[in-house]
């Protein structure tokens, strides 16, 4: 193996991964450049509820409190410290501390409690801001394992984070006398996790590998593997740290000889070439004695971050080298040595969606705009850290809710197409297991007997032969699920006269199934102001609606009171209106933007006016189709977090499946067996809306992942087996016109759905995608919809009760349609 190279071999592996990296570095426009980044370390605090054996970062609170120090450093420590550095031209603040300290430390959660912080995070957060505010340095983050909600919290206040994989040797973790024995975030598989999620988040991320704990050249070989599929799928590592272990006294590992120089020498070899040559290789200069040259030869291109100021708070007995002398290292090999910042030159010139808004003027003060390296002559000085101003300005193509039915969209794809979604490539890969035919052995006879006699009796096997029904058998199936639907909800078939507003598709969240996302610059790109959105609800409320459905993209300019001043605007304008508003993943994004927890920000939006939330965003519940269709939307967890806390505080929802792209049957069920668990948890949910997949436009389709959407057969049976498994549970099955059209919607109602929706009167999302059912319908047309199917119709309301009779006359003297000439609203 190469790791293994020693001698001539090693001399000839390390030339040619030198070689590697300097076609990397000519390709990147900085050839002959070696970086480094002046910073100072500030240890938050050295708790942890880890026990790694080779470690002195970590300690006790005994220890703090006889060494005069407190659970934390506090804000006063902290910026005393970033204001020193900032003195000495430093540009970064490395802030280190140890993984969730309160989870085990009493004195933790008692420092945390005592000073308004919620959690560490939260109090990583408040920090960073100061920094940012009152020094004008960077924050870098290593707060340990991180999940998707808490990249959320924290990408607005850092432009890049880290966390060391370390390994990817299981063993090391979970057998006893292991170097991350009794460490629970230091399981591979979660450190893994904590990577993809870096990526789809659009976090630059520093990570890297820790050679010599025990783990064999297979593992180290499997480690680095790991981390190059990681970096391939979403291109979001920014750096790759190969670190060499250095044994400390006082640890279970001070016994355990140190990496030989040699070892660190291939593996920074074998690493560039696995790597390839655009990655960012560094080794820890302070983690060897001088041998400088010897890692420039096998293909480092940094030598991280060097303090003037402060030590290495986790190597506390190696000192840094002299930045002048790395600099005087670095030219005898032939290398220009240059400042960056804490996020690599890549990530500074593209911009978002990888920088936040909030912090991109920050790197902006301190970087060369063509370089993207630290300029040296930036002043390092505090800035505000705040919301983008007049985010709500009309801009773009604010009349797209009627021109998509006549002009339609500019283009069928962004032109950034084969880069914003990720490694297409890598997805296939990803998305091959799922889309394998699924063999069936239950008879189905025997499960639609099952359905008749009790649907709540259905096992998994017999409702996955039933989602396979086909022909005759398909046909009974949706009898069964329509006699269930009458003993349920009887014969009315229900709408709702509502308005839908999607006031804004300025979106970098880089959902694959997702045509309607724009950039700002992008043709078809628009924001509504805050006007506009109440004069739509005026006009809805003036043709008899009962119901404005509010939802937009994740604007990244959206400042954190963006959710509540829409819902405002509204409800001042039309009091009477139900605000039906902001999908889960909306919910997760405002909680972001303000600091405030899930349940914090849904008790203010109530407050605002919001009355229910869309449940959308679910597409499918299931993590393995998940990470395919979308890169940085919530995960199943947080989904299911978000609509239970708002069923306990009284936010009702609805339901939603999005399916016909990379999912099988296999998925349907589990999606509507978690469901049916919510709902007999909370009780929370209105309806279940089925949602076909809309195939024309949707970028995973045109990269030739996805299907061409769901069949008929899909569609019926998605729909009766709807009612079947969520019955007696959520009573109400609502079919999808704008996605079927009105023949597909009349089938739905045979096969066990009893609601149709609502009017509309605006639809951007499906049109965008390249559904060709029109943007609204009328009264008129949803009941004949209705009688189509043998069925009276009735209005509704959000929650299915009755519509007031003026409401209801206003309908009927407007047919729930909006006048034919309605101004385009500036």
């Amino acid at each position: 193996m190469l790791l293994q190279a020693r001698g001539e071999h090693l001399e000839d592996l390390a030339a040619s991964a030198a070689r590697v990296r300097d076609a990397g570095l000519r390709a990147a426009g900085r050839p002959g450049v070696l970086t480094y980044s002046r910073s100072v370390f500030i240890p938050l605090t050295r708790l942890c509820r880890d026990r790694c054996h080779y470690c002195t970062f970590a300690t006790v609170p005994g220890k703090l409190r006889r060494a005069g120090h407190g659970m934390f450093m506090s804000l006063d420590e902290v910026l005393d410290i970033a204001r020193r550095g900032a003195a000495l031209g430093c540009k970064e603040a490395l802030i280190t501390l140890g993984d969730k300290p309160e989870d085990r430390w009493p004195e933790a959660r008692e420092w945390l409690d005592a000073h308004g912080y919620d959690d560490t995070i939260a109090y990583v957060r408040a920090v960073s801001i100061r920094i940012l505010e009152e020094t004008g340095l960077l924050p870098h983050l290593n707060p340990g394992v991180l999940t998707w909600t808490d990249f959320q919290r924290l990408k607005p206040v850092a432009p890049s984070m880290g966390m060391m994989l370390e390994t990817t040797a299981t063993r090391l973790w979970s057998e006893p006398g292991g170097p991350h024995y009794g460490s629970p975030d230091k399981e591979p598989a979660l450190r893994l996790r904590v990577l993809e999620d870096a990526g789809r988040s659009s976090v630059p991320f520093t990570t890297g590998i820790l050679i010599g704990i025990g783990e064999t050249y297979e593992e180290r070989a499997e480690s680095l593997f790991a981390l190059r599929r990681i970096a391939r799928a979403h291109h979001g590592i920014q750096e790759l740290i190969i670190q060499n272990f250095r044994a400390k006294p006082d640890t279970a590992m001070r016994g355990m000889p140190d990496a030989e120089l040699d070892e660190l020498v291939a593996t920074v070899a074998v690493a560039r070439h696995i790597m390839g040559p655009s990655a960012c290789l560094q080794a820890p200069p302070n983690l060897i004695d001088a041998e400088y040259e010897r890692l420039i030869g096998a293909g480092i291109d940094d030598w991280g971050g060097v303090s003037p100021l402060t030590i290495d708070h986790v190597n506390p007995e190696r000192p840094w080298p002299r930045i002048d002398q790395l600099a005087e290292v670095s030219r005898a090999a032939g290398f220009e040595l240059r400042e960056r910042l804490c996020v690599y030159p890549e990530f500074v010139k593209r911009g978002e969606p990888w920088l936040d808004p909030r912090v991109l003027p920050h790197v902006r003060a301190l970087a060369d705009p063509e370089t993207g390296l630290a300029r040296e002559d930036a002043t390092v000085e505090g800035r505000p850290w705040q919301e983008p101003d007049e985010v709500f300005t009309a801009a773009g193509r604010t009349d797209l809710h009627r021109t998509i039915d006549t002009r339609g969209r500019t283009a069928d794809r962004r032109d950034d197409f084969d880069s914003v979604y990720g490694d297409w490539d890598a997805l296939r890969e990803a998305a091959a297991p799922g889309m394998a035919p699924e063999r069936i052995d239950t008879d189905v006879r025997a499960a639609l007997r099952t359905a008749a006699d009790d649907p709540t009796k259905l096992t998994d096997a017999e409702a996955l032969a039933l989602l396979h029904a086909d022909g005759p058998a398909l046909d009974a199936l949706c009898r069964v699920a329509d006699d269930v639907r009458k003993s349920a909800v009887g014969e009315d078939v229900t709408y709702i006269v509502t308005r839908n507003i999607n006031f804004t598709n300025v979106c970098y969240t880089g959902c694959r199934f997702c045509a309607f996302a724009q950039r700002r610059t992008d043709a078809d790109a628009y924001t509504l102001s805050l006007k506009q959105v109440a004069d739509r609800a005026q006009q809805a409320w003036d043709v008899g609606a009962v119901e404005v459905c509010m939802q937009g993209g994740i604007h990244p300019d959206l400042p954190g009171t963006a959710y509540f001043d829409l819902a405002r605007a509204v409800k001042e304008r039309v009091p009477g209106m139900h605000v039906h508003a902001f999908s889960p993943m909306e919910v997760v994004n405002g909680a972001a933007r303000t600091g405030l927890s899930v349940r914090e920000w849904l008790i203010a939006a109530k407050e605002a006016g919001l009355d229910t939330i869309p449940g959308t965003a679910a597409e499918i519940l299931d993590d393995e189709v998940r990470w395919v269709l979308t890169k940085g939307k919530l995960p199943t967890a947080t989904w299911i977090e978000v609509v239970t806390t708002a069923h306990e505080l009284g936010i009702r929802s609805s339901s939603t499946m999005m399916y016909g792209h990379v999912d099988q049957p296999r998925h349907w069920l589990g999606h509507l067996r978690t469901l049916a668990r919510i709902q007999q948890q909370t009780g929370g949910f209105t309806e279940f809306v089925t949602l076909p997949f809309v195939h024309t436009n949707a970028p995973v389709y045109l990269a030739g992942i996805a299907r061409p959407g769901p069949t008929m057969r899909d569609n019926r049976a998605v729909t009766a087996m709807a009612r079947l498994l969520l019955h007696p549970y959520i009573p109400n099955i609502q079919t999808s016109w704008v996605k079927l059209g009105a023949e597909g919607a009349v089938e739905m109602l045979r096969s066990g759905a009893n609601d149709l929706g609502g009017t509309l009167m605006e639809e951007t999302i499906s049109r965008m995608a390249g559904s060709s059912y029109g943007s609204y319908k009328s009264v008129g047309e949803l009941v004949a919809m209705a009688e189509a199917a043998g069925r009276p119709a009735r209005p509704r309301t959000t929650l299915y009760g009755e519509v007031p009779e003026e409401r209801q006359r206003a309908a009927k003297a407007s047919g729930g349609r909006l006048p034919e000439l309605l101004p385009v609203l500036e």
